[in-house]
């Protein structure tokens, strides 16, 4: 019996009938929708193996489910079902990612053939990915840890992206770890046995930066005694990962593009052009599309980086992963450490899960650590944490009966790193909070709620990718 169920979308009762039966006498369990919003309903609580959908429905339509469907799962294989006269809607709904489609009247055995063949390709990616993945282990690649939709859809996605060439965008907040997934993209891919060279583009100093990306001759400036290969160079036949590349300074912006486009630069002080075969993985918490507009970035660049992006989700949209994450990191610190392994008391899992973790997995981690570092005992409680700063972990912790001050606003704000950091981080929590409100005062109805902020249903959806916000309410 298929592991998944098939979603059957048909506003037409006795149709839906009739399909149901076909599939449920070859053993599919069959779930049933009429329209666009019951079968997206179904879609997030089930998550179906296929989706077989008509084009014509009485509320949304099909290219809607389609969608839906790929948003939630771009490996999710949906048929469309259409009358011999909207041949050329089903070829749309193909264009779209739709696996195929069936012309009404519909041929039962061709139906469930249909069915057999999505499922048994949906089985073969998922081997297909599971058997990268092991190789990668072998090789050494690290491991992303979590079990939460959002860090699966990231993962679906770095595998596809693993077999291609194609520039990818990594985006996200700050501590998400984006040199670990980009060090895993590299694992997957067929470099996996070249270089993967790293450099933070904004911890170098700008009149540093270029030759540290192409190089230099000897002679070419005071000090440079012996020609020096730089990054791109180092990066041949593997992948140069770019991080922070919202810090790019303007000037270096159009010889990186070049490289991007033509494979092709001189080194600083050079006159011949050099070639090389590197695979860029860029990485930013930057909103680059903003940093456009202000004509801080190359729109030009901008699109060359995101063939492929990617956003990694921030840990406090994914808080199941938390506990998990955190006996993974006791297990390590207390393996590192020579310490015989500690457990987590259950009031320290509910203060790991109630925090907000701003710097996200790199906080949790050092969190962690300095935790195993400072317990004594056989388990971490509260008090190892060191995350009594919070206001109301402030309150639970005094145990006097004087009434406890007023929480300063702004102590919850992190203001570490530069002040373009913290401003980042303080508009895109505004910006997270505004959009969380206004899915919430529209009953998650997207339209309204874009019309409320005054901005477009597609500017929406990307926000809402960004922050990792279902628009559930």
């Amino acid at each position: 019996m298929p592991s998944f169920p098939v979603l059957l979308v048909e506003d037409k009762d006795s149709l839906r009938a009739m399909l149901r039966h076909a599939l449920e006498g070859q053993g599919h369990v069959v779930l049933e929708a009429h329209d666009e919003p019951e079968a997206i309903a179904h879609m997030r609580q089930s998550r179906p193996a296929v989706v077989l959908t008509d084009l014509k429905l009485p509320s949304g339509d099909g290219l809607g489910v389609l969608r839906a469907a790929k948003e939630l799962d771009p490996e999710l294989q949906v048929v469309v079902m259409t009358a011999y006269g909207s041949i050329q809607d089903a070829v749309t709904a193909i264009k779209e990612g739709a696996m195929d489609f069936l012309a009404k009247p519909v041929d039962p055995d061709h139906l469930v053939l249909m069915v057999a063949r999505a499922i048994a390709q949906r089985r073969m990616l998922s081997e297909y990915m599971l058997l990268k993945e092991e190789l990668a282990g072998r090789r050494g690649a690290p491991r992303i840890i979590g079990e939460d939709p959002q860090l699966k859809q990231v993962s679906q996605q770095l595998h596809r992206a693993a077999d291609t060439d194609a520039t990818v965008l990594l985006q996200g907040e700050s501590g998400t770890g984006k040199e670990l997934f980009a060090r895993t993209l590299h694992a997957l891919s067929p470099r996996a046995e070249g270089p993967f060279v790293a450099i933070n583009c904004a911890a170098i100093p700008e009149t540093l930066l270029e030759t540290e990306l192409f190089g230099h001759e000897k002679g070419a400036f005071t000090g440079a005694a012996a020609r020096k290969p730089g990054r791109f160079e180092m990066a041949h036949r593997g992948t140069l990962f770019l991080d922070e590349i919202g810090d790019l300074p303007l000037s270096l912006q159009a010889k990186i593009l070049r490289a991007l486009e033509e494979k092709r630069f001189e080194r600083v002080g050079g006159t011949s052009s050099l070639h090389v075969d590197t695979r860029v993985v860029a990485a930013t918490n930057r909103n680059l599309k903003v940093a456009v507009t202000a004509r801080q970035f190359r729109e030009d660049l901008f699109f060359r980086l995101s063939v492929f992006p990617i956003t990694i989700p921030p840990l406090r949209t994914r808080t199941g992963d938390i506990p998990i994450l955190a006996h993974t990191f006791v297990e390590r610190f207390c393996r590192d450490l020579t310490k015989t392994t500690l457990k987590l008391s259950p009031a320290a899992l509910e203060e790991l899960c109630t925090y907000g973790w701003p710097g996200n997995v790199r906080e949790l981690q050092n969190c962690i650590e300095r935790a195993v570092i400072l317990c004594d005992g056989d388990s971490i409680h509260p008090r190892h944490l060191n995350l009594s700063f919070r206001p109301a972990n402030e309150a639970r912790a005094d145990t006097t009966d004087a009434a406890p001050a007023a929480a300063d606003p702004w102590a919850q704000i992190d203001l570490s790193g530069t002040m373009g950091d913290a401003v980042r981080r303080a508009t895109a929590e505004v910006e997270r909070r505004k959009l969380e409100r206004a899915l919430k005062d529209a009953a998650g109805n997207r339209e309204r709620a874009a019309e409320a902020l005054q901005i477009s249903y597609k500017v929406l959806l990307q926000k809402q990718r960004e922050y990792g916000i279902s628009g559930d309410n």
